[in-house]
């Protein structure tokens, strides 16, 4: 009996958001290559079903700014650094797609001529059109700035359908599910209620930047293989905001 095609995407660009620190998998630093290969053949799968993909990447298996502050480094200082973990994992991403036969490029916020393009939107925007995966390091390239903020800038300077951050949790809860066992699941949110009841879905300068413009965002665990490609198929996964 032939397989079913598969169902055809309700998304015609997307960016995804993947957590450096999901990365790292069961190591206590660095990247873990099983759970790199996992992630690109979920994005290769994503691609050939004719979405037009970017992505951002986190660095916090690496380094991040926020806690090297808390010993004494400056925030501004840290934060760069931490910019630069986010490069490391975005050509590590790259190069694991392209040995699937993945056609990508790689842009940076903070100029580096000798492994990447330089973030141009319109740029950007022609390599997705031609279907090329477009992977953003360098965060936003200012301190202070999150790789959450840098994700939303960019879904919206490319025109994105749809954000979906990619994380180690199941979605919007009530609570911490990592610590509190009977936190309550959000399957569908309204952004409003998500600031009403303080929830923690991505940084505040993210998440207004989201509201302001009505991007629709999708919260899944990374480490569920296919949740990417179910989202982009309109299945129910995780959780989703809308905006009234």
């Amino acid at each position: 009996m032939p397989n079913p095609e598969p169902q055809r995407p309700v998304y015609k660009r997307v960016l995804v958001k993947l957590s450096g620190e999901a990365l790292q998998g069961k190591l206590s630093f660095g990247i873990d290559d099983k759970v790199l290969a996992t992630w690109v053949r979920e994005l290769r799968a994503v691609v050939e079903t004719g979405v037009e993909l970017a992505v951002v990447i986190g660095g916090g298996n690496i380094f991040r700014g926020v806690s090297a502050a808390t010993w004494n480094m400056t925030r501004a200082h840290g934060d760069c650094m931490g910019m630069l973990a986010t490069m490391i994992n975005a050509m590590a991403l790259q190069d694991a797609l392209e040995q699937l036969g993945v056609q990508t490029r790689l842009q940076s916020s903070i100029k580096m001529e000798e492994i990447a393009e330089s973030f141009i939107r319109r740029r950007a925007i022609r390599h997705l059109e031609k279907g090329r995966v477009v992977i953003f390091g360098g965060g936003t390239g200012n301190p202070y700035f999150t790789t959450d903020t840098a994700a939303a800038l960019r879904a919206l300077e490319i025109s994105a359908d749809v954000l979906i951050k990619a994380t180690r949790v199941s979605g919007i809860y009530s609570a911490d599910p990592e610590q509190h066992k009977t936190a309550e699941h959000y399957a569908t949110i309204a952004g409003d209620e998500v600031i009403r009841r303080g929830l923690k879905v991505m940084d505040k300068t993210a998440f207004t930047l989201c509201e302001e413009s009505k991007m629709p965002i999708v919260i899944c665990n990374v480490n569920e293989p296919g949740n990417i490609q179910r989202i982009v198929q309109g299945m129910k996964v995780g959780s989703y905001v809308h905006w009234e």
